[in-house]
């Protein structure tokens, strides 16, 4: 976890939605680079996604911190790079 910030508000940001594996994927990606995150409807997601999302489409959303969105971001282009080659 990288150091608080006191002066700073921190705020959720949505920086990928999808499927639920593609959004546990990114999530474990995420981890590893030491960005805490966490899945947005991933249960509601998964069972009923026309609930979450209208269509359906990008039902599971990963959130993270305002102080770590660059960071995620750089790492969100590379998940959304590979995804597109295959």
């Amino acid at each position: 976890m990288k150091p608080k910030h006191p002066d700073r508000e921190i705020l959720p940001v949505e920086v990928f939605a999808g499927t639920n594996l593609q959004a546990s994927m990114l999530k474990s990606m995420l981890d590893d680079a030491q960005i805490y995150s966490f899945l947005k409807d991933d249960i509601m997601g998964t069972l009923n996604p026309w609930w979450t999302d209208p269509g359906g489409v990008g039902a599971v959303k990963v959130i993270v911190a305002n102080r770590d969105l660059d960071e995620a971001r750089d790492i969100v282009e590379k998940f959304r790079k590979n995804l597109q080659e295959n």
